[in-house]
């Protein structure tokens, strides 16, 4: 059974900064390293979003184009952890968030296999 479990949620004015983590933990059935990891939001009364991306071997990264620049996606392999750097956050980016993984890439653009339970991060203006 797979487990993502999300952290680091919470409530912050307009300009802070918050990082998210994802601990990734169980048997993913296939090698792990193949999968791409991706943090997605929903946001109330709208439908759920992909933010961005990461494989887990490469690295190779993926943002929307309403975070670039002020996200980052990271991921520290040993300990099967996703992070999501946030800055210069907006009153746009409250929603609840979520950590996704899908094997073999294209988490972007298809249904991830996997879901956390997501985050709640609240962006007071």
């Amino acid at each position: 059974q797979v487990q993502l479990v999300e952290s680091g949620g919470g409530l912050v004015p307009a300009g802070e900064s918050l990082r998210l983590s994802c601990v990734a933990s169980g048997s993913f059935g296939r090698t792990y390293n193949n999968y791409e990891m991706a943090w997605f939001r929903q946001a109330p009364r709208k439908e759920r979003e992909f933010v961005a991306a990461i494989r887990w071997i490469g690295g190779n990264t993926t943002y929307a184009d309403s975070v670039k620049g002020r996200f980052t996606i990271s991921k520290f392999n040993t300990k099967r952890t996703l992070y999501l750097q946030m800055n210069n956050l907006k009153p746009e980016d409250t929603a609840v968030y979520y950590c996704a993984a899908r094997y073999e890439g294209g988490i972007a653009d298809s249904v991830p296999d996997y879901w956390g339970q997501g985050t709640q991060v609240t962006v007071s203006s």
